[in-house]
């Protein structure tokens, strides 16, 4: 006997979906249970937002509902005993044990331990009467001795922590939740809530919620057959919650649309109360495929007063919003150059800056440039060697801008020209700057009636999300450039040094040798390999994956040497 999910439903006609889910909670341990007891005819819980439409439309409270549905309105399928079964997704969720009383409408879904085809009797399942029990007790709870919003707000934000007592992992001990009250010692009923330490005082004023996703989007380019390009998003979720109250209790849900990129390697404030274990598994260490958790991701928590990181995340989006190669060859006196950029059909076309950065390192001060750009304009910064391209706001209708042109430097100079170790020769990139405001990667945004607050007040919710470009380089495609590892399939890359040599006595190679600096990663492991001696970079060492709790450090790929 347990419960899969319950939820309290205000019933709100004239208002955009009719009602707002004032509380819900799932059971991830009994949820496992209703996969393995259902089989093939198991349901997911769906997520708030379609369980209230869904369960609105059953029991006819939606404002626009008034043609007749078969399924639903004949005579066939008159309810007489609160159980339902909800159309969601295409199937049935079955059964949904649901009654209204005082304008709120109160649901929860058994565990059935069996299959679900045909509907066993209601009389064989013993988590329906337990349903309905544990249902009744958070009624009488609500409403005794309650006389306005306020102290039904108190109570609502009493309920996550009676549920801890009363139904411990889905199952009912005590439907009374006010003798669970009593032994925990609720500030409304006995003496005051104790000040924790970690929080130095409360917040007096208007309530607000804000939350802000930023998502920074690295890539490596290189344009070439030999060489795979690398990308990788990385996220983070900035909350900052003003709320009356010593403890209040907020949880907030990321959620991402159909074709979003699942977010994986997920590290969470220790704010934060529970998580489900499907967000703490999701990790890209493993190949991705099409059963990998989609969200929704919920996030209970206590907040601190200041403005903090909810959580952080990756995620492995299948391209990088801007593609693109650069050329650069070096004719006579000058540098002759090319570049071409894509903005990808699926990202928002709407910048709200983007700059194209072309360095020339270990060169003279520019002394003429002529170019041609099929879009934006280009500024030229001679003493610094830089060429600096901007694009603007948007691309144009093909998506695709180009810019040729040659470089001529003058005399190197001792001090002022800039240098880098890496640039050498045709050894060059791009770098891309930009920002999209309104707009993620991966599609992760947070819905403001999604976010539930239980605290005195209905507070103000506010939400942003924006995407940022990171280290986005572009490499020369006709010179060598610096090599991610390939093993790392597009989630993580560093710039490599290969400047080094193995300098240890033990070693049986002789001393200082490091040819074939340019060689792929995977030869670069080879131990029996004696061609491939010298020391590994940083670059190479995170192709062993950084993630599994291994520390950077110079090593040979022949001795270990360390």
């Amino acid at each position: 006997m347990a419960q899969r999910a319950m939820w309290l439903v205000s019933h709100e006609p004239g208002t955009l979906l009719c009602g707002t889910v004032r509380f819900s909670r799932r059971y991830p341990t009994v949820e496992k249970r209703a996969k393995v007891f259902n089989g093939a005819t198991y349901v997911p819980i769906p997520e708030d937002d379609p369980f209230l439409k869904a369960l609105l439309f059953e029991l006819r409270l939606l404002d626009d509902d008034k043609d007749f549905v078969e399924s639903r309105d004949s005579c066939s399928h008159i309810n007489k005993t609160s159980i339902y079964g909800l159309p969601v997704g295409g199937e049935e969720l079955w059964p949904v044990v649901a009654f209204q009383k005082n304008g709120m409408i109160y649901a929860c879904v058994p565990l059935v331990e069996q299959t679900l085809s045909p509907h066993p009797p209601l009389i064989s399942i013993s988590g329906i009467s337990q349903g309905f029990e544990l249902l009744f007790g958070i009624q009488d709870f609500l409403y005794s001795g309650q006389k306005n919003d306020t102290e039904l707000n108190t109570k609502l934000s009493q309920l996550p922590d009676l549920l801890l007592q009363a139904c411990p992992f889905g199952t009912l001990l005590d439907a009374n939740l006010q003798n669970s009250l009593d032994s925990i010692n609720f500030a409304s009923v006995t003496h005051p809530q104790k000040q924790p330490a970690w929080k130095a005082g409360t917040y007096k004023g208007k309530p607000q919620v804000s939350i802000s996703i930023t998502e920074k989007v690295k890539s490596m380019q290189y344009d070439k057959r030999d060489v795979a390009d690398t990308w990788q998003v990385d996220g983070a979720v900035t909350c900052k919650c003003d709320l009356e109250g010593i403890m209040p209790n907020v949880t907030i849900s990321l959620s991402l649309p159909t074709n979003g990129s699942p977010l994986q390697d997920i590290l969470v404030h220790p704010c934060v109360t529970s998580l489900d274990s499907a967000i703490l598994t999701s990790s890209s260490i493993d190949a991705m495929d099409d059963s990998a958790f989609s969200g929704p991701y919920k996030f209970p928590f206590t907040p601190p007063l200041e403005s903090f990181n909810l959580c952080y995340y990756t995620s492995q989006v299948p391209v990088p919003p801007i593609l693109g190669f650069y050329q650069m060859k070096e004719e006579e006196v000058q540098l002759k150059i090319t570049v071409n950029l894509k903005l990808h059909e699926s990202v928002k076309n709407n910048f709200e800056f983007c700059e194209a950065h072309i360095p020339f390192y270990n060169r003279g001060p520019i002394t003429h440039v002529e170019y041609k750009v099929s879009f934006g304009q280009l500024e030229v910064f001679r003493e610094k060697s830089l060429l600096i391209w901007i694009i603007g706001q948007k691309f144009p209708k093909s998506m695709e801008i180009g810019l040729s042109g040659t470089v001529t430097f003058g005399a190197k100079g001792h001090e002022k020209q800039p240098f880098d170790q890496i640039c050498i020769g045709g050894t060059a990139y791009l770098k891309l700057h930009f920002r999209i405001l309104d707009y993620t990667l991966t599609g992760c945004y947070a819905d403001q009636h999604s976010v539930q607050v239980f605290a005195s007040g209905k507070p103000k919710i506010s939400t942003n999300r924006k995407l940022i470009s990171s280290d986005y380089y572009i490499w020369n495609s006709k010179a060598p450039a610096p090599r991610p590892p390939r093993s790392m399939g597009g989630a993580f890359w560093t710039t490599e040094h290969p400047f080094s040599m193995c300098h240890s006595a033990m070693c049986a190679l002789p001393q200082g040798r490091n040819d074939h600096l340019q060689t792929s990663v995977e030869e670069t492991f080879r131990p029996d390999s004696l061609r491939f001696h010298k020391q590994m970079t940083l670059s190479n060492f995170i192709g062993k994956r950084v993630a599994v709790g291994v520390q950077p450090y110079n090593c040979c790929s022949y001795c270990n040497w360390r």
